[in-house]
């Protein structure tokens, strides 16, 4: 799941570098005196700001839901409908995405 997150990064932050930049009054880039950002590199880091929960929350819900139905599986084979009930119930939970990103950012924040 960190993989295909990544990954989703890595191709914005391409397409957001690949866009051609405007300069804004003599401190701009192109005099040296700043960094000039393109207005669809803009529009790209604002929707990746505005989706940043969406994107997290697919993989969560996917992997929650398979997880949920192994472990309900594996416990009714078992004979213990409790505990299939209980796995169930807990796969149907939406995951917790902000301790998700949280930890994500944690994670980050130690590598670097």
């Amino acid at each position: 799941m960190n993989e295909g997150i990544t990954l989703y990064g890595r191709s914005v932050q391409g397409a957001m570098e690949s866009v051609g930049t405007l300069s804004f009054g003599d401190g701009g880039a192109a005099s040296g005196g700043g960094r000039a950002a393109g207005l669809v590199a803009v529009a790209l880091a604002e929707f990746v700001a505005g989706t940043e929960r969406d994107v997290a929350f697919l993989p969560l819900r996917a992997s929650n839901s398979a997880n949920g139905a192994i472990e309900a599986t594996n416990a009714y084979v078992a004979g213990d409908l409790e505990q299939a009930w209980n796995a169930q119930r807990q796969a149907a939970l939406a995951p917790d995405v902000t301790a998700f990103l949280e930890a994500a950012r944690k994670q980050a924040g130690d590598k670097g």
